[in-house]
């Protein structure tokens, strides 16, 4: 499936049709995703000088002379891998197959190896224009070595240092004559897929769950936890409409804690859920609770994203399990029962359709506006019969309200005087009872009215 950018807002980006899209390739370590981040401009792709830090394919937004186009990433190519690696080379041949010409990285230090010559031999059936770019040239000295790689028989390669940018200009105007010109732009475009990302603690099933959508092995899956790396979307078809998933990183247990790539990993996770309009927080259910689990829901809460949680793994769960539960969802996830719960196995498919109306119905409370007038009428009802308690004499009483803005909702309370932290989570709670907003959270400010002085 080639994937359409998408800006992250739930909006179109007024591109009719899909971008050309450009694929990276090359051997482990030879600094694709660092030439990925020089041609963005910015650093997106997670770096580390370790190899296999990339292992999925992942999309990115480009923009050179004018002209915009899709950048793939991809894991290290070994044609001779075994396990895991050789599960990412398999992405980074389904990264050739759906691009539109593909760039290819050598390092220019190393000169042409075994593994260089059997991925030109994919390259040249593939049928697709390939500008062979040789990275790591920091001098003229490089430029000499680099000469060496015309016998790969790929064309003039193009020396350039992704780590310095040396040569990055010439190599990008490479890169646009062998892509195709971008679709025409329609200003007028509005719409576009709802923004879903999946996070949770690692290995707990998110990859799992976006190939399972996907219908297609989209992302790399292995028992090891952290897998995962670079936050990957995927347009899928669900519900009869298309959706732009997100799977991200496992979210470790203190990101301080993290060191190298774990580091940046999280990072971009975070990045993702404030991208997002929905967190699909995805906990194992076959394994107690954990506060890295209560701490993830909570941190999706803050970022003020819509919330839905999928307990997956219940083809693992007994009735003892469940008894247990129940009761540790009533203890654990007290302050979010507004979150609307779905229990599906990622790994077979069961009960994964039934993710539309929960994320249509959290979609829906996040984007819920209440108006003055109703709210206000809300208000009155609610504080002639529930007042604020008489705290040393006095007793703040609520003026009138607003909903100041949308996604989420948040509310302006203007009040004689502070109210108390419990006054408010009962206010927050009859809002819902009265207005529903389902998996959404609720932002309420209290503007005491200032005194004046005689």
């Amino acid at each position: 499936m080639t994937q359409q950018p998408d800006n992250g807002s739930g909006t179109g980006d007024g591109q009719v049709g899909p971008l050309p899209v450009l694929a990276v390739v090359g051997r482990p370590n030879v600094g694709k995703s660092t030439l990925v981040n020089r041609i963005l401009g910015r650093r997106a792709a997670v770096v580390e000088d370790v190899p296999g830090v990339t292992r999925d394919r992942v999309a990115y937004d480009a923009t050179w002379g004018g002209r915009s186009f899709t950048v793939v990433d991809t894991g290290g190519w070994d044609p001779d891998a075994r396990g895991l690696a050789e599960r990412i080379t398999a992405q980074a041949e389904v990264a050739v197959g759906l691009a539109d010409a593909v760039l290819f990285v050598v390092d220019a230090t190393v000169g042409i190896t075994d593994a260089d010559e059997s991925v030109v031999r994919v390259l040249r059936k593939s049928k697709k224009p390939v500008v062979l770019a040789a990275n790591k040239v920091d001098d003229q000295r490089g430029e000499l070595e680099a000469a060496g790689l015309w016998n790969l028989g790929l064309g003039e390669p193009r020396p350039v240092s992704g780590l310095h940018g040396r040569g990055s200009g010439d190599l990008l105007d490479a890169i646009l004559a062998a892509l195709p010109e971008a679709p025409a732009e329609d200003w007028d475009a509005v719409g576009g897929p709802r923004r879903v990302a999946i996070v949770g603690k690692p290995n707990v099933g998110k990859s799992s769950l976006l190939n399972r959508l996907a219908g297609e092995e989209r992302v790399v899956v292995d028992d090891v936890a952290g897998t995962t790396v670079d936050p990957v979307d995927e347009l899928v078809r669900l519900g009869g409409r298309t959706w732009t998933f997100v799977d991200t990183a496992g979210i470790r247990r203190r990101v301080k804690e993290a060191s190298g790539h774990e580091y940046y990993a999280s990072l971009r996770t975070t990045a993702a859920v404030e991208r997002a309009e929905v967190a699909l927080v995805v906990v194992d259910a076959s394994q107690p609770m954990t506060e890295q689990d209560q701490r993830i829901i909570t941190a999706a809460e803050e970022a003020g994203r819509a919330l839905v949680v999928a307990f997956n793994k219940w083809d693992l769960v007994d009735e003892e399990r469940r008894h247990y539960l129940d009761r540790e969802i009533e203890r654990d996830l007290v302050r979010v029962q507004w979150a609307p719960r779905v229990n599906i196995t990622a790994r077979t498919g069961w009960h994964v359709d039934r993710l539309v109306p929960h994320l249509d119905a959290a979609l829906a409370g996040w984007e819920t506006r209440v108006g003055t007038g109703a709210l206000n009428s809300f208000l009155g009802r609610l504080v002639a019969a529930r007042p604020h308690p008489v705290r040393g004499g006095k007793q703040p009483r609520i003026l009138f309200g607003t909903q100041a803005s949308v996604a989420p909702p948040k509310f302006v309370l203007f009040t004689t005087g502070l109210l108390e932290a419990s006054y408010q989570r009962f206010v927050e709670r009859r809002l819902r009872e009265e207005f529903g907003f389902v998996g959404t959270p609720i932002h309420l400010t209290v503007r005491p009215r200032k005194r004046e002085r005689k």
